[in-house]
């Protein structure tokens, strides 16, 4: 018989499952819309499906990159101190869909070849943060990019929403109860009046 402790996964495969899952998650929310959809701004502040996958791909390039000492293969001019304001949160025209994509996967292969290599406490600098946190752990920038690329999934959640009703955690399990059109009509009817009520 198995030695149970000994046949679960480590802390560093745990972390990489999870990072995994969100990754997926991120670019099934891509999935049957043409480039328009993908690109155009949902919020006040510009937020788009297309834009939110190329900023966490460059934020894996970043930070298991740099970070420690195994920089980005490729240039990353978006991310430059002359770069403009918000420059990783769109994509161009002239980067499309696939490119993005391939952008992402080429980001996780950088980013997974830096987990397999180093030891969770392998230290790094994140030259960005405040001085009191610059420095860190593979530990904490495996935490660090699990949740940002969490964050995000959330925004492509709602984002995808709103643009044509496909809802859910990735394609087979929406997490979501299974219902038809005029029963969430009439739930968010319901949820308008608690909150006019509410509002005294």
């Amino acid at each position: 018989m198995p030695d149970t402790v000994t046949a679960m996964p480590g802390a560093k495969e745990t972390l990489k499952s999870y990072l995994q899952a969100q990754r997926e998650a991120m670019l099934w929310k891509l999935d049957g819309l043409g480039e328009r959809d993908l690109r155009w701004p949902h919020t006040p502040s510009g937020t788009n499906l297309l834009g939110l996958v190329k900023h966490v791909g460059s934020m894996e390039f970043d930070y298991f990159g740099g970070v420690f000492g195994r920089p980005s293969p490729e240039p990353l001019p978006w991310l430059a101190d002359e770069a403009e304001d918000n420059a990783d949160m769109w994509a161009t025209a002239d980067q499309s869909r696939e490119w993005v994509v391939d952008f992402y996967r080429r980001s996780w292969a950088h980013a997974d070849a830096t987990i397999d290599a180093l030891n969770l406490d392998a230290a790094g600098h994140v030259s960005w943060w405040r001085p009191a946190r610059r420095d860190v752990t593979l530990h904490q920038i495996l935490v660090h990019m699990i949740v940002e690329t969490s964050r995000h999934a959330g925004h492509a959640d709602i984002l995808r929403e709103q643009i044509d009703g496909e809802i859910g955690l990735w394609a087979g399990n929406t997490n979501i109860p299974d219902h038809q059109k005029q029963w969430w009509a009439d739930y968010v009817e319901t949820l308008r009046r608690t909150a006019e009520q509410a509002s005294g």
